[in-house]
């Protein structure tokens, strides 16, 4: 998974932020295109507990939130732009991109996006 590359690093560095909001994108946009629903903020907040805890690092729920509502609406935001099918392809790559022996340029173009987002949460 893509938090892997961050292991070593606190939870609080932005390259670990960016990988959550990445990886909430990516299962926001698989459940929304496999069963038609969105995660809710409470759902994405504790699926960055469990990732994190799988390094034994962790996060305030604050900031397990924030990371959230952000990756909600990144992902909202994606798929209102997308067909069904290239939804159902972005939703793909996504998911095969959290490996990180997969390249993927939908994957790179999404993850600034990530950076981007988590840029502006903090007003830089």
């Amino acid at each position: 998974m893509i938090l892997k590359n961050t292991e070593h690093l606190p939870a609080s560095d932005k390259g670990t932020r960016v990988a959550l909001i990445y990886a909430l994108v990516a299962e926001r946009l698989g459940a929304y295109y496999e069963y038609g629903q969105w995660l809710t903020v409470g759902q994405g907040a504790t699926l960055c507990a469990e990732w994190l805890a799988r390094s034994q690092r962790s996060l305030a729920l604050a900031e397990r939130q924030q990371l959230s509502t952000a990756s909600d609406e990144l992902a909202r935001s994606i798929a209102a732009g997308l067909s069904r099918e290239a939804g159902l392809y972005t939703a793909h790559e996504l998911s095969e991109s959290l490996s990180a022996n997969y390249h993927s340029e939908v994957g790179c173009s999404i993850m600034v996006e990530c950076e981007r987002v988590l840029d502006s949460l903090r007003g830089t």
